[in-house]
């Protein structure tokens, strides 16, 4: 079996904390964004624990692997058993009861998935010679498994390394809609169990980016906020989803080529440190746009000035990364 390529802990790197646009629905709220499967996917029995990942929800469900880690499989139904192995997979989750979520993701119909895997895919396999191909995700980050159908033994040795770094990474989340879960006996199901219901355009928002329609997401975060100026969920919720609107119709190869050719295009390097951000190299997204600001004057270093402390309220003032990157920015305009 094909071993990931570079050691687990080595290839993770910390991640935008977008895990709220991504966990589970509470208990009677319907599926987890993302969790249901297209025609002819995998589906079935270990409800939330596999997940159909498109190109629509995929930004989404990587961004959950800040709380829950997961493995990505993608199959084709050209070839059965590469569809089947999302199943087993699935299976092994309700075994380890949650401490992983599978996403299946059909090749074919999914062909952003593919470009935006296939320069990790080319260093780690070089050519993909068979399917499916079973990618680690945590904290945002891809860590390549192997290629084909395995042996599931050997698959839970390769498991309990990745669940390993994981814990190593404080991801220690679980899927919480979990199939053996029921209801303690004598009570209603779900009462005194799992999370309190969102608000109503919480949900709203929720629902929205479930069928990858973030400006419906945006608008009914916009509209609590109407309602209560104070409600910070909906504040941090759509910081959150302003950066994915941005960065869903980038084409990473001609940012990051537009970005290294002029260092002093303000546009490029806001674009760039978007992606950045999305793909979890926070700091590097903020060293970015500190060099910018050395770089700029007058209006245009306002404008960095102020998209930067937006990208610190997406990641939270608590992070350290923020402090460190305030710190930094108040030495570059003073």
């Amino acid at each position: 079996m094909t071993q990931p390529s570079q050691s687990l802990n080595a290839a993770l790197r910390g991640a935008v904390d977008l895990s709220a646009l991504s966990r589970p629905q509470p208990a009677g709220g319907g599926q987890a964004p993302g969790s249901a499967p297209g025609p002819g996917g995998p589906g079935g029995g270990a409800d939330g624990v596999l997940v159909q990942g498109t190109d629509a929800t995929f930004a989404t469900l990587v961004n959950g692997t800040t709380a829950v880690p997961a493995v990505l499989v993608l199959y084709t139904d050209q070839i059965p058993e590469s569809q089947q192995f999302a199943q087993t997979l699935a299976d092994e989750a309700v075994a380890q009861e949650g401490r992983f979520r599978v996403v299946a993701v059909d090749i074919a119909a999914n062909p952003g998935i593919v470009q935006s895997l296939s320069p990790v895919l080319q260093e780690a396999f070089g050519q993909v010679s068979a399917l499916p191909v079973v990618v680690g995700l945590l904290q945002g980050q891809p860590v390549p498994f192997f290629l084909g159908v395995q042996p599931i033994e050997q698959v839970r040795q390769l498991l309990e390394q990745f669940l390993a770094a994981a814990v190593a990474n404080g991801v220690t989340g679980r899927v919480e809609s979990m199939p053996d879960r029921a209801a303690p006996q004598g009570g209603p199901e779900g009462e005194g169990t799992g999370e309190p219901e969102l608000p109503p355009l919480h949900q709203q928002a929720y629902d929205a980016i479930d069928r990858g329609d973030l400006d419906a997401a945006a608008a009914a975060y916009q509209q609590a906020l109407q309602e209560n100026p104070k409600d910070e969920d909906a504040r941090l919720g759509l910081g959150q989803v302003d950066l994915l609107r941005r960065t869903s119709g980038m084409d990473l190869n001609a940012v990051r080529d537009a970005a290294a050719a002029d260092p002093t295009d303000v546009d490029a390097q806001l674009n760039a440190s978007d992606l950045d951000l999305v793909g979890g190299h926070v700091e590097d997204a903020f060293l970015r746009l500190i060099d910018l600001v050395r770089r700029t004057s007058g209006d245009e270093r306002d404008r960095v000035r102020k998209h930067l402390l937006g990208q610190f309220e997406v990641v939270g003032a608590s992070d350290p990364r923020v402090t460190k990157a305030r710190q930094s920015l108040m030495s570059a305009l003073f």
